[in-house]
């Protein structure tokens, strides 16, 4: 799960991914090991006024990151192929919710 976004050089402001069975805050560090073959839920909050990015596993804060800027900001789900990606890659989403802070 990406938040595309961010000041340059950078082009997101959050990733969260899989490499060699752990879900990773970018290439570190390990929010859960051993995430194959199982369901859970993922929060996250990016707050861009306090610039700070939370990660929800299963209802558990698992890492408060500061956000890396940007004005404009857009979410990507999916499976993407990174380094040493094997030739079966799968990630299942359901019920995606995109909340706005009101004013």
């Amino acid at each position: 799960m990406q938040v595309f976004g961010a000041s340059a050089p950078r082009p997101t402001t959050l990733m969260v991914r899989v490499y060699n069975g752990s879900l990773m805050y970018y290439k570190g560090p390990v929010l859960v090991p051993n995430i194959y073959d199982q369901w859970f839920r993922l929060n996250v909050v990016h707050d861009v006024d306090s610039a700070k990015v939370k990660v929800y596993i299963n209802g558990t804060l698992k890492i408060e990151a500061d956000g890396r800027g940007g004005t404009s900001h857009a979410f990507k789900c999916g499976v993407y192929a990174q380094n040493n990606d094997s030739y079966y890659m799968e990630s299942r989403w359901k019920g995606i919710k995109v909340l706005k802070k009101c004013d």
